[in-house]
């Protein structure tokens, strides 16, 4: 019996000992981690990159520090000023990580909170620097092109805080009120000005329309004029001709028009009788 309980203390001594050497002796660096050990003895922190895994550390002496090394966004807002003195609001997100070798250094100088102490300060700087090169009008025009400088500028000056910038991007592009309205007030006045040159191209068309047509009328008399000097009067007949032809085929066919012949017409034989009438009747 007493052996039995020896063996099960001794037992129980061993895994308190495991489970005490779990808990202080190991750790682990998970997935998408990297770790930088901190030494007592040695200086602080050790020069090497922990990758993934479960290591061994030394209680008390060391202190593995864990950093999340994935890739991050994050969006960096500015107000900034134009070339032309405009303001403008504009946003960057920004895709960064660290770099993973130079780990030790990072967190030696900056800690872990890195990206909160760099990315704010040098996007505005960058912003700043390269939005005062260009009107407010070009940052419109050739967006890509500043995005692209922006984009150089960033990733040059992120490699000197150990940080490697994936993308960079503009997200949001505003401008003051006052440059806004005078953008409406430009659109308007071209607006109103293409509308004008639309009446005056539709007044000359017209006036070439008027022209044109009393051109025709001018040849049209001259070729009158021209038949009536080789016939005489003979075409003013035919046109008078026609014209009653073309009133008697009208009166023809109206069932309102009643023809009245003169009163005088059978008094007498020596009576000259007067002209007829034609008489609209209503039929309401």
């Amino acid at each position: 019996m007493d052996k039995a309980l020896g063996r099960l203390s001794g037992a129980a001594g061993t895994l308190a000992v495991a489970t005490f050497t779990a808990n202080t002796c190991l750790y682990t660096v998970d997935g998408g981690e990297r770790a930088v050990m901190f030494d007592t003895l040695r200086g602080g922190i050790l020069p090497g990159v922990i990758n993934e895994g479960t290591h061994f550390m030394i209680p008390v002496i060391q202190k593995p520090v864990i950093m999340d090394v994935r890739t991050k966004a994050r969006e960096i807002p500015s107000v900034t000023g134009t070339k032309d003195l405009q303001m403008v609001n504009i946003k960057l997100r920004v895709l960064w990580r660290p770099v993973i070798e130079s780990l030790p250094r990072l967190y030696r100088e900056l800690g872990t909170d890195f990206d909160e102490r760099v990315l704010p300060s040098i996007g505005n700087e960058v912003l700043k620097s390269v939005v005062a090169q260009y009107n407010a009008e070009e940052l419109l025009s050739k967006r890509g092109e500043v995005s692209d400088r922006i984009k150089k500028e960033l990733i040059k000056r992120g490699e000197q805080f150990y940080l490697t910038l994936d993308d960079v991007a503009i997200t949001h592009l505003t401008f003051g009120r006052e440059y806004m309205k005078a953008i409406e007030a430009k659109q308007v006045a071209s607006q109103e000005a293409e509308r004008q040159q639309w009446v005056v191209k539709k007044a000359e068309q017209e006036r070439q329309a008027v022209v044109t047509r009393a051109e025709g009328e001018a040849e049209a008399a001259l070729i009158i004029t021209s038949a009536m000097e080789k016939t005489g009067n003979a075409i003013i007949e035919v046109r008078r001709i026609d014209a009653a032809k073309e009133i008697a085929g009208k009166l023809a066919n109206s069932r309102n028009i009643t023809y009245l012949p003169s009163g005088a017409g059978g008094s007498g034989a020596g009576g000259g009788g007067g002209p007829g009438l034609l008489l609209g009747i209503d039929a309401k």
